[in-house]
């Protein structure tokens, strides 16, 4: 964020501290100005190399950061996470964002690729529906990113692909309104011997976490960076601390990760309660918990209205509350329902600062306190974040 005269200017493509001759790019009056910076004339000493061609002004709208130090970037995020729990949570907290194994590259194993009206794919510019065309992408793993970017999609508006922790890769043709047309597995690391693996309809696919392997719809949700979902998991077991007998309720649980995790710690006399609201998310989620017989999948939306029945109906209060929803966090209505219920802990991961502080306050006003925070590195070269927050009664 700069100032010119007297007028706030959003900056991309540069860092703290420099001096940069830039383009507007948008002009909000009498508000704000977003902008490029097109020359650094006093850059900083965490300024380097982009190592991606497509990655810059006018460019590639996918990365923020790759001009910066993986480790400048991660002081930037946690500056961010500590920012947004001051401004919008009243509190100041020391954030530190952990570094995930495997270096800033290389990392996305779920991507989705805009297709152009002759089939060719890439990725769009910042805040537009232009798009750069890629020959690769290179956060994103090898087997993903040659799977779409080596070939042409004509009739499709978008690509869905994910590779799973066997070396699957899966990929889903969407049309230009986001409907998904196919699903196919394009290759797989197991194929008949002796035989090429042909392209075969995609059912699951294979992700190893927490010790053991776990089924997921072959381009559905799971951490997209490979170390995520281990490094997710021990933050979450560490702060939930779980105790033979509670009751676990694993909310927006997808397909059981959190809370197939926490079952063994419940013990038989325990009970765990995952709640998704996708219905192929639960059926893998069944398979995935069929050996924990504390553990059950309620398929529904995570709201005020249903989490309160949902609570009526358990017929005892949650010990332990498991939260993961989307960017937009779990809202207010939805902390105010959990806070009442209870628990002596709440265990919040999130991806959007912002979202979280928002709730945090929620929760705060509502009678439980911020007791720990940790931060992980799972998006190197852009600006997102992921947070593992632990809320317990004030």
């Amino acid at each position: 964020m700069a100032r010119h005269e007297g007028r706030v200017v959003f900056v991309r493509h540069a860092l703290p501290g420099e001096r940069a001759v830039v383009r507007v790019t948008e002009d909000r009056q009498p508000g704000f100005c977003r902008a490029d910076a097109v020359t650094v004339l006093e850059p900083s000493p965490e300024r380097v190399q982009r190592p991606c061609p497509h990655s810059g002004p006018g460019r590639c709208g996918g990365c923020d950061w790759q001009h910066a130090t993986p480790a400048e970037q991660r002081r930037l995020k946690a500056a961010v996470v500590r920012e947004q729990l001051a401004r919008l949570a009243g509190l100041d907290v020391e954030v530190v964002v952990e570094e995930l194994p495997g270096g800033p590259l290389r990392w996305r194993t779920r991507a989705r690729f805009a297709v152009d009206r002759s089939g060719a794919p890439g990725l769009r510019r910042h805040r537009s529906h232009d798009l750069v065309l890629l020959d690769d992408c290179p956060i994103t793993v090898e087997p993903a990113a040659r799977a779409v970017l080596d070939r042409r999609w004509p009739g499709a508006g978008a690509v869905d692909v994910a590779v799973d922790s066997v070396g699957t890769v899966t990929t889903t043709r969407l049309d230009r309104r986001g409907k998904p047309q196919s699903t196919r597995v394009l290759r797989s690391a197991r194929p008949i011997p002796g035989e090429d693996a042909p392209a075969e309809p995609a059912g699951r696919t294979a992700r190893h976490a927490a010790g053991r392997d776990w089924e997921v719809e072959g381009t559905g949700f799971w951490q997209v960076h490979p170390a995520a979902a281990d490094a997710l998991v021990a933050a979450v077991g560490e702060h939930a601390a779980v105790r033979p007998g509670e009751t676990v309720l694993d909310l927006y649980a997808g397909a059981g990760l959190f809370g197939g995790a926490l079952a063994p710690a419940a013990g038989a006399d325990g009970r765990v309660v995952c709640v998704e609201a996708d219905p192929a998310a639960c059926a893998a989620a069944e398979a995935n918990l069929a050996g924990l017989p504390q553990a059950e999948v309620w398929q529904g939306e995570v709201d005020a209205e249903g989490l309160t029945g949902l609570l009526e109906e358990l017929g005892t209060a949650p010990d332990v509350v498991v939260l993961d929803p989307p960017r937009a966090g779990a809202g207010p209505a939805v902390s105010r329902v959990l806070a009442a219920a209870g628990p002596r802990a709440v265990v919040y991961v999130a991806c959007d600062p912002a979202s979280l502080a928002r709730d945090v306050a929620v929760f705060g006003e509502s009678g439980h306190r911020l007791a720990a925070l940790r931060g992980f590195d799972a998006f190197p070269m852009t600006s997102h974040v992921e947070c593992v927050a632990l809320l317990v009664p004030a």
